[in-house]
């Protein structure tokens, strides 16, 4: 699937890969393993942006995915998000939807509102709010009806 295809069909919480069509090297080339990783990877919908404007200067829409979290004894030092163009010549594929029923948790209402958290029904959505004081947060449910759901890899689901 192209960068557009992500962009327009798939719904934010879903598991998305990425790749630039390569074969992955064997382990004892560090260097060239550690490069291929940056084209060939995987991590969670959180955010999508449209077109705009900064100054003179024109973004073009983006879709940014979490790769990962990385600290030690439950504390999270740093954040590992990706984000791409849609001009991104890179190949998507949609791993995992979120489940029907499952509460996005969302940074904040509108526009730049990115994905926190995504929990399996709205208790454990709630109960995460409560230990992780996101003060304007949004709770919104996954519902069979969003847009992209009948589109799967580019064909009918």
């Amino acid at each position: 699937m192209s960068a557009h295809t992500i962009f327009d069909n798939a719904p934010l919480g879903s598991i998305v890969a990425w790749s630039d069509g390569t074969p992955r090297p064997p382990d004892h080339h560090r260097k060239k393993l550690s490069a291929w990783q940056g084209n060939n990877s995987q991590g969670r919908l959180i955010q999508k942006q449209g077109t705009r404007s900064v100054g003179n200067v024109t973004l073009s829409a983006s879709f940014t995915l979490h790769k990962e979290d990385l600290g030690a004894g439950g504390v999270i030092a740093i954040r590992v998000h990706r984000s791409f163009s849609l001009e991104s010549q890179l190949q998507f594929t949609i791993l995992e939807r979120p489940a029907i029923g499952s509460v996005r948790v969302f940074s904040h209402a509108g526009t730049g509102a990115e994905l926190v958290h995504l929990a399996a029904r709205r208790a454990a959505a709630e109960e995460w709010l409560s230990r992780h004081g996101y003060s304007r947060a949004v709770l919104e449910e996954v519902t069979a009806d969003e847009e992209g759901t009948d589109v799967v890899e580019g064909r009918a689901a």
